[in-house]
């Protein structure tokens, strides 16, 4: 019985670590931004630059740990490892659940979504089921001799970087994000049909007599008046948080000048090229296919503008390279979401996405 579950085990904790890191692998920068949530929660910003490093090594080893299992090759090593690492994943996902301050854990990435609660219980689980292995590691016999184990796991290994690296110079093999090609971006503003809205009640603050007080529109005090109470603010208090949350958050456009831009652009019936871009870093080679392609717009009479959240340096980086073109400010976690690769082009019209590309593709979106 034990050699049944053992084997159970095996085969459960192998697969499941395999797809979890290819269903990551899929997007490394999404697991990268859900590690600054946590960091920035723990006050350790300064993790923040190391969190995509972090993050490719981390949903290497789930795939290499999973083929591990499976070929059962070094178990003793591996059963530790997968041990620890989910010791520390079971920390993280209860944190999440009993601080309130983490609402989603990401370890399915943005295409297999679970709450916090969910999570944790599939952790506890997984906790129980690689115990177990680790009890048992001294009975578990490799499948194939160091060979051929080391040649699935060497090739393993290489193709969870190859994977992740393809991502991050393109775009997602399966795009899960609601700015996929074919969605409505403004539709992605609104919040889902039937969705309940958080209800909230209107606070108000007052000070009498030197003192602050408050009280809601059921609760004024009965010696109310203005002479005594001098206004100070009011508030929205959440009562009770509902589901209301729109797939798309905070899409807002700006000028230089704070002039909001978002309804002109995602209104307007031409077809036109939108480039987000989160940060300029020392990769920039992309600024060379960026030129021909908006020379190429240009000279077609096609609107082409770009979106970014560091706007002064990102309109010197284009002056220096003589791309003169419109640059407006957005949103940095907007632009986290819509570009996965940095930069990511856009075609839209009247703000449905047509396509979209990433940095070494950018010459892909000339039109003819």
């Amino acid at each position: 019985m034990a050699k049944l579950f053992t084997n159970l085990f095996r085969v459960i904790v192998g697969v499941l670590f395999i797809f979890s890191g290819l269903i990551k692998a899929n997007d490394p920068s999404g697991l990268s931004y859900k590690m600054q949530e946590f960091f920035e929660v723990w006050n350790l910003t300064g993790l923040n630059d190391a969190t995509l490093i972090f993050s490719i090594l981390m949903i290497a080893f789930e795939i290499i740990a999973g083929v591990a299992v499976l070929l059962g090759w070094q178990f003793n090593l591996f059963s530790w490892l997968l041990f620890m690492l989910i010791v520390f994943f079971t920390f993280l996902t209860g944190y999440a659940v009993f601080s309130g301050a983490i609402r989603e854990c990401g370890c399915f990435g943005d295409c297999i979504k679970l709450t916090a609660d969910q999570s944790f219980i599939k952790d506890i689980i997984l906790f129980g089921m690689i115990g177990f292995l680790l009890m048992k590691r001294n009975s578990v016999r490799p499948l194939f001799n160091n060979y051929i184990s080391a040649l699935i796991l060497s090739l393993s290994t290489i193709l969870s970087f190859l994977i992740q690296i393809h991502v991050l110079q393109h775009q997602p093999y399966i795009d899960c994000l609601p700015y996929k090609v074919g969605k409505d971006i403004q539709e992605g503003m609104k919040a889902p049909p039937g969705s309940i809205p958080d209800s909230t009640v209107i606070k108000f603050v007052y000070v009498k007599d030197g003192k602050e007080v408050e009280f809601d529109t059921e609760h004024f005090p009965a010696d109310f008046n203005d002479s005594a109470y001098v206004f100070v603010k009011r508030y929205d208090q959440l009562i009770r948080e509902g589901n209301a949350k729109p797939p798309i958050k905070d899409f807002v456009i700006n000028t230089p000048e704070g002039v909001d831009t978002t309804q002109a652009i995602l209104n307007d019936p031409r077809e036109m090229m939108v480039l987000f871009v989160k940060e300029m870093n020392e990769y920039n080679d992309w600024l060379v296919d960026f030129k021909a392609v908006a020379t190429e717009m240009q000279q077609q009479g096609r609107p082409i503008i770009v979106i970014t959240s560091d706007f002064e340096r990102v309109k010197k980086v284009l002056g220096d390279y003589k791309i003169e073109i419109l640059v407006l400010k957005g949103d940095a976690v907007a632009i986290k979401t819509a570009a996965r690769s940095t930069p990511t082009l856009y075609r839209i019209q009247q703000g449905v996405i047509l396509n979209k590309w990433g940095r070494l593709d950018l010459k892909d979106a000339i039109i003819n």
